[in-house]
């Protein structure tokens, strides 16, 4: 900001040169100026005071001149959030394709697809790890959208009006942002925290994705499913008095920390309900929230990064578990099969019929099928054990995996 008043002639040239060469934090007390801000119970004068005096000749009086105490926060800030953003563009990439990686390698991997927390009917390991990529590709797309309104900076004073930098104040800011690469707002945000609120909106969907899958993988590392597993090393212990234990250790770290970003979507909902031109009450929410968030968000794509690049799959065990209904999985084929000779709603009374026997009788749904004359009036054993084939009953799921792998 200095650099940019002097070039405008606002402020002595020399002045400027001085507060550059100063403004390093080995040239002031970061623990006094800790002490000075419980003193005077302000976030920036203490710290405008230490560079002020730092600074020789008299340049210090030309420290923060005009500024204002939000426009230094605000545009702190979005400068630390500036240097997070490659991070985290880094490493959801890397995510990505961590994900995309697996859905073309187990693209025809056939396991049971569920819902409601019970099977439901079969697809394939790459199909479900297609859903995810095509849901990082959206945030992806909302992150190169975004960045243009929320890494903008604010130089505006007191009420935003620039009245401090008399008429050159839209030059200045323009050419102060422009050096520290930030946006230059058209009109002061100090009391439109929106900037503040879509970054955070972005981390917590990236939160909830994130969330989700560790979720996933923490179910299905379960002993009962055994389909897919975080990975493992020798040392890694599940327990301090079981031994055998193989804990989602990371994966459970993952899904509390997706909601603790979450919960601090809430805080920073707060700081937007502002009054006038600034009310500091709530934007003193952002100072913890905001971090919080950021450091949570970076925590989190760590360690699903390193879930997700090292996923061990068990093809085998979803094979098995695919038999564990006894053939039921495959009702709807049946169904629909049958329903091209009797109708698809009278079908499904007979076959809804025969599951349900099949279930409670503990018989195999193949074995019920052949015994029902309803059905064997229309498809023979050959028939029958076709259509009880789960690798036969994925519909477009390979084709899809690669639409959404073909997309840029």
């Amino acid at each position: 900001m200095a650099e940019a008043q002097a070039e405008l002639g606002i402020i002595p040239t020399e002045a400027a040169r001085e507060i550059v060469a100063k403004a390093i934090v080995k040239n002031v007390d970061i623990a006094e100026i800790g002490r000075q801000i419980s003193q005077t119970a302000h976030p920036i004068v203490p710290a405008v005071r230490a560079l002020e005096a730092a600074c020789d000749g008299g340049a210090g009086e030309f420290v923060h001149y005009g500024a204002t105490t939000q426009d230094i926060i605000d545009t702190g800030m979005m400068l630390q959030v500036k240097e997070a953003w490659p991070l985290i563009i880094r490493d959801l990439t890397a995510i990505r394709t961590a994900c995309a990686e697996l859905a073309h390698t187990h693209k025809s991997s056939v396991m049971a697809g569920r819902t409601h927390g019970q099977q439901a009917l079969p697809i394939t390991l790459g199909y479900k790890c297609a859903v995810w990529v095509d849901e990082i590709d959206r945030h992806l797309e909302r992150i190169v959208s975004a960045a243009p309104r929320v890494l903008s900076g604010n130089i505006t004073g007191a009420v935003g009006t620039m009245a401090s930098f008399g008429d050159q104040g839209r030059k200045m800011q323009r050419l102060a942002l422009d050096k520290l690469g930030l946006d230059t707002p058209i009109i002061c945000w100090h009391s439109a925290r929106d900037r503040v609120l879509e970054l955070a909106n972005l981390m917590v969907q990236i939160a909830c994705t994130l969330g989700k899958l560790a979720r996933e993988v923490y179910a299905l590392q379960q002993v009962e499913f055994g389909e897919i597993a975080e990975p493992h090393h020798h040392g890694k212990v599940g327990s301090s008095t079981m031994p055998h234990k193989r804990n989602p250790a990371v994966s459970e770290l993952a899904i509390g920390l997706s909601r603790l970003i979450r919960a601090q979507h809430t805080a920073i909902t707060d700081a937007v309900f502002q009054e006038h031109e600034r009310y500091s009450a709530m934007l003193r929410i952002e100072l913890a929230a905001v971090p919080e968030i950021m450091v949570y968000t970076g925590a989190l794509l760590a360690k699903m990064r390193l879930v997700l690049e090292n996923l061990e799959v068990d093809t085998e065990r979803m094979r098995t578990n695919l038999d564990l209904l006894g053939g039921l999985l495959l009702s709807e084929r049946v169904m629909l099969a049958l329903g091209e000779h009797i109708g698809k709603q009278t079908a499904h009374e007979v076959v809804y019929e025969i599951a349900m026997a099949s279930f409670e009788r503990g018989e195999t749904f193949r074995d019920a099928l052949l015994a029902d004359l309803r059905v064997a009036a229309h498809l023979d054993k050959n028939r029958i054990d076709n259509l009880l084939d789960p690798s036969g009953y994925v519909g477009l799921a390979e084709t899809i995996v690669e639409d959404v792998l073909a997309k840029a």
